[in-house]
């Protein structure tokens, strides 16, 4: 069954219905000791970093829901202050899980799908890279801003994660920060880093993209010898810099991004992954999102890693071209590297791989190609994902030594023996776990 906004029920009606009465238990175990001993028993220890953690988590959901009307007149305050301390503690011992490398990894990726569709304006020339740069710049000064607000919401001015689970702690803090709701005069609500990254892409200058090849070949006559542009150039300059108007094609696009991913989860068979995706992109919260569709904690790692899984499949092999597209990245456009990058990757390919690349420009059928290169059908799409998981590394890594690694990307077999780094951008629909 796929849910609709209409048919979503009220979270606290679904609370209501599935929570013991516990706005009594003024008796009863409060929510710090709850959480330390939960905390404890995860991490196998009872230390002062692990109260400390418990204790802020319990501080900042207290705080929450004294803060909100919804929760004050649902007659279920404790009930809430359990489900978000226990979602809290949650999101905290993921990332420690997780560790600090991987950590890190999925902090950004799960920050760059929330603003990745913020990040240009609609008449901007910038291509994937362009865009990934600014993402880079914007999320280190929002990092520093959010260890500011950290230390400022919790009284601690010195303090610096010291500990994994203090580096989880601050992670968690940081994506939960970024999620958080600011009301705007005009009575709508925006999350707290797709206002950030709207004002800090205000503060970027204007930037007109020229083709240099395009520019190479600009006749004598056609030259401005004082300027050093040609004529048109220069006229196209002057009218991107006086029109302003959207354009709604790239609205468009996402739409179609959507309804296509929802049309394939379907045919998969994964209609609780439609039901995810559907929430997730009306910007439910986690605890809501976990009530509405009953799920445990265990039971949501699992569906939130078949999503994912399932979002690779579909931006690499089935709808790959759509989903290029939407990056500007598609193979018009070099798969979204620069020149340069686009010799390196071309240069790594095997003869067989570049007449794949060709056939695959000339807008060839898979089972032409099948035939072709005498491949079986299967092999084509699975090299055709190899190919582009290979321009993915070079895309995002500049062609040169992968992290930690002192061997670069040789060939496709390689691309198997790295796990992709940042790759929940291959979908930039704002949906993050």
């Amino acid at each position: 069954m796929q849910i609709k906004a209409d048919t979503i029920p009220n979270v606290t009606t679904v609370v209501n219905a599935n929570c013991p009465d516990l706005s009594d238990q003024k008796d009863g175990p409060n929510l710090q000791t709850i959480l330390v001993e939960e905390l404890s028993q995860a991490v196998d220890s009872n230390s002062q970093t692990t109260v400390g953690v418990a204790t802020r988590i319990a501080s900042e959901v207290e705080r929450m829901c004294h803060k909100s009307p919804r929760i004050q007149t649902s007659g279920e305050i404790y009930s809430w202050q359990l489900i978000l301390g226990r979602n809290r503690l949650h999101k905290c011992l993921s990332y420690y899980r997780l560790g600090a490398k991987q950590g890190r990894i999925e902090l950004h990726s799960n920050l760059t799908a929330m603003i990745y569709r913020y990040v240009a304006p609609s008449q901007s020339q910038l291509g994937f890279q362009g865009r990934k740069n600014l993402i880079d710049d914007f999320l280190q000064e929002f990092y520093a801003g959010s260890i500011a607000a950290f230390r400022r919401e919790y009284e601690l001015p010195k303090f610096q994660p010291r500990t994994q689970l203090e580096l989880a702690e601050y992670m968690a803090f940081t994506e939960n920060y970024a999620k958080r709701r600011i009301t705007l005069p005009n009575g709508t609500s925006q999350q707290l880093i797709v206002l950030r990254i709207q004002a800090f892409v205000k503060r970027q200058p204007a930037e007109t993209s020229v083709d240099i090849e395009q520019a190479v070949e600009v006749s004598k006559g056609d030259y401005d010898q004082q300027s050093g542009w040609s004529a048109s150039t220069m006229q196209q300059v002057r009218s991107q810099i006086m029109t302003e108007t959207v354009d709604p094609s790239e609205g468009l696009l996402r739409d179609r991004i959507i309804k296509e991913l929802l049309d394939y989860l379907e045919s998969q068979g994964q209609s609780d992954c439609v039901n995810y995706l559907v929430l997730k992109l009306q910007d439910y919260a986690a605890p809501d999102i976990d009530e509405l569709l009953k799920l445990t904690p265990r039971e949501r790692d699992y569906l939130q890693q078949r999503f994912k899984y399932h979002v690779d499949k579909f931006a690499r092999a089935s709808h790959w071209k759509l989903v290029h597209q939407w990056l500007g990245a598609d193979l018009d456009q070099k798969l979204g590297m620069s020149s340069q990058q686009w010799q390196e990757f071309l240069n790594q390919l095997s003869p067989q791989h570049r007449e794949l690349l060709q056939l695959k420009k000339g807008n060839k059928f898979d089972e032409e190609i099948a035939k072709d290169l005498k491949w079986s059908l299967k092999q084509v799409q699975k090299q055709w994902m190899d190919l582009l998981e290979l321009a993915w590394k070079y895309r995002n890594w500049d062609g040169q030594k992968l992290p930690g690694k002192k061997s670069q990307i040789r060939s496709l077999k390689d691309v198997s023996k790295v796990r992709s780094i940042s790759d929940n951008s291959h979908l930039p629909l704002a949906v993050s776990s």
